[in-house]
């Protein structure tokens, strides 16, 4: 007989996106759940992230005059996924597409407020059942200070309350009239305005993250930091029935009558399984997860016989490592013009503008043939002028940006590839073809600016093809580029209701995965923005409702 110093109804483990939408699906069917958090800071990635959900249907899109459907969205998951195994099964492309919508008027209920995400595509919008207007939705502008002194206990708090659909016109502030009102309505109506009253304005993932903790706190769950998950326990049956979690290097045994949630991320951050599940080269220094995405829920998993998948893939994406030694995710400054990536023959080998998967899955490829890891950014004047490079602002290149080495600037490209390490005929020769094809407005090679999703980051002013600039005007600049990414994607198999499975496809009892602690039902691929939190927030809502309903376990 196992005993235990506590018992609740479900454990849920993590304290992001999926496990907050697991603990408050737990409450308002009639149990309690108690959220353990391994670090000092709660909402994980999701908190970090642009906090968008792409959830096809969505009674957002409806209300907006929207038109989608089942049948559409599930048309683009069938194509643009394909066959990837059990973890895009139909009956999971079934649950996401069914049950998304009805997490979202779920949310809605509990007061979280919601806005459409109206123009930011599809990844593959010209693909069968795509759409150029969008399905996410995210977070409205939101007071931090709503959650009391707790607000300080929130991951990776940004003072800026955009929305997603606001930074690509931000982006361009300093070349048109609204992108300069875009940029001053958001930092000085809904982001200084409110600091001067004494609110904490918040956008994007702290927005959404900061809305979900208040409904959970609202409603009594309780959210326990620095308790990282040990083990799991089980039954003689090998059910789940509890979990041994630390805290203050004291060690308890917590039983779940109903289940237990393993909702934490997944091993980004951890380089013995980087090294072990992901192409060489690879290190956790180029990731953007969170610190305490060490993987510990996804082995424990394991430990008790849980299958996986996916595990060789990631969330992935362009990024630089910055003076600081941080990394930083590149999405906007690849696709806007007058820039272009080459490996260190100097050739192009990916529209810079596509989904920031493909680039990752774009840049591994390539170095199998081509050293292109590190990639790099190539820019001439008019980009370092006219837009931003990670924080830095338009025509401002910060001393410590230059002298660390994050970017290096030469007065001819044949400089600043024997700088770089590029050769320098291969270069010269790009930029002139990459050049013709901006004059042309068409890109002969990888059809850039072609989709309405390169679009989305792009430049009108910039004419025929607005993602399209020559590169012909000195200074020029590089910047390396690495296959970083957001999490990792590979984890534990699910089933339809977030049920853990062994190899044999039998269900663990008792145990449930979500999020990127999960095997992600996008498979190898990110149809639309959000495709990481939608998921999460929909599995969790399903696998909270599931454990709830089942009968108690006497513990």
């Amino acid at each position: 007989m196992v005993t235990f110093d506590e018992v609740v109804d479900v454990v849920v483990v993590g304290s992001g996106s999926a496990a907050m939408a697991t603990a408050l699906a737990v409450k308002e069917s009639g149990r309690q759940p108690l959220v353990l958090e391994s670090t000092e800071l709660a909402g994980g990635s999701s908190a970090m992230s642009g906090g968008g959900a792409w959830i096809p249907n969505n009674p957002l899109m409806r209300a907006a005059g929207v038109e989608d459907s089942y049948e559409k969205a599930r048309m683009y998951m069938d194509t643009v996924i394909g066959d990837v195994g059990p973890a895009s099964s139909p009956e999971r492309r079934h649950a996401f597409l069914t049950q998304g919508p009805r997490m979202i008027e779920f949310l809605q209920g509990l007061g979280v407020e919601l806005v459409y995400a109206r123009g930011y595509s599809d990844y593959y919008p010209e693909k069968p059942g795509g759409t150029p207007i969008g399905r996410g939705v995210e977070g409205q502008r939101w007071n931090m200070k709503k959650l009391g002194d707790w607000h300080k206990n929130v991951r990776g708090y940004v003072p800026m309350a955009a929305h997603t659909t606001e930074v690509g016109r931000i982006n361009l502030a300093f070349r048109s009239w609204r992108g300069f009102a875009t940029a001053a309505k958001v930092v000085g109506f809904h982001t200084i305005a409110p600091m001067l009253v004494g609110r904490r304005p918040a956008g994007l993932g702290n927005a959404l993250m900061g809305q979900l903790f208040h409904a959970a706190r609202t409603r009594g769950i309780e959210i326990r930091l620095q308790t990282p998950l040990v083990e799991l326990i089980t039954d003689d049956g090998g059910a789940v029935v509890g979990v041994v979690a630390e805290r203050d290097g004291v060690r308890t045994r917590i039983g779940a009558r109903h289940g237990v949630m393993l909702a934490a991320g997944g091993f980004a951050k951890n380089d013995a399984m980087r090294q072990q599940y992901h192409e060489h080269p690879i290190t956790t220094a180029w990731t953007n997860a969170n610190p305490g995405d060490l993987g510990g829920p996804l082995q424990a998993g394991m430990a008790v016989g849980a299958a996986v998948a996916l595990m060789d893939d990631a969330w992935w994406g362009p990024s630089v490592i910055n003076p600081d030694g941080s990394a930083g995710f590149l999405l906007a400054e690849r696709s806007l013009p007058h820039g272009m990536i080459v490996d260190s023959s100097g050739a192009r080998f990916m529209n810079e503008s596509e989904s920031y998967v493909d680039a990752g899955h774009d840049q591994y490829a390539r170095h199998r043939t081509v050293p292109a890891i590190p990639a790099f950014l190539i820019l001439d004047s008019r980009h370092r002028r006219w837009y931003p490079i990670g924080f830095a602002l338009p025509g401002i290149t910060p001393k410590k940006m230059l002298e660390s080495g994050f970017m290096t600037k030469a007065d001819s490209l044949e400089e600043l590839a024997t700088t770089m390490g590029i050769d320098a005929a291969g270069l010269v020769a790009t930029a002139q073809r990459f050049s013709a094809f901006a004059r042309a407005g068409k890109d002969e090679d990888f059809g850039r600016g072609d989709s309405a999703y390169d679009r989305v980051y792009s430049d009108p002013r910039v004419k025929p093809n607005p993602n399209l600039g020559a590169i012909d005007k000195p200074p020029f600049y590089a910047v390396r580029i690495w296959p970083g990414d957001l999490g990792t994607k590979g984890g534990l198999l699910t089933d339809e209701h977030a049920r853990v499975l062994r190899e044999d496809g039998s269900v663990i009892e008792g145990l449930y995965a979500a999020g990127n602690t999960s095997a992600s039902v996008m498979g190898n691929t990110y149809p639309g923005p959000g495709a990481t939190i939608g998921p999460a927030l929909t599995f969790g809502y399903i696998g909270g409702r599931h454990a709830a309903a089942q009968e108690p376990r006497a513990l």
